[in-house]
């Protein structure tokens, strides 16, 4: 019997499931798997990132016909409001740098 484990934080059991259990039923449902990533341009900035890979929930909005998204300031794992709220989480990868306004950033969209 296939068994997949999940962390217990509300965020962490999502992205988890985005990332591992979606591939995993599409692999056992011998469904090619397809790249769901996008880019969008930040709005606002980001700081440098830590030795892990993160996933910033943000909201997109469109802007002069370009996709823009915007970070929540809070990132704490078990506030379940602004899951409810994201679109899109922002993808960082490890030991990335400092990201300002208006550059390009990769995003897996929510919606």
């Amino acid at each position: 019997t296939p068994l997949i484990g999940l962390p217990g934080n509300p965020v962490s059991s999502l992205v988890c499931s985005l990332l591992f259990v979606k591939p995993a039923i599409e692999a056992m449902l011998d469904i090619a798997p397809r790249d769901d990533t996008a880019f969008a341009r930040l709005a606002g900035e980001l700081p440098a990132n830590d030795t892990r890979q993160d996933y910033i929930r943000a909201k997109t909005a469109i802007r002069d016909g370009e996709l823009w998204v915007e970070p929540f300031a809070v990132q704490d794992s078990s506030m379940l409001k602004l899951l409810a709220e994201a679109s899109a989480l922002i993808v960082r990868p490890p030991h990335a740098q400092e990201i300002h306004a208006g550059e390009r950033v990769e995003i897996l969209p929510l919606e």
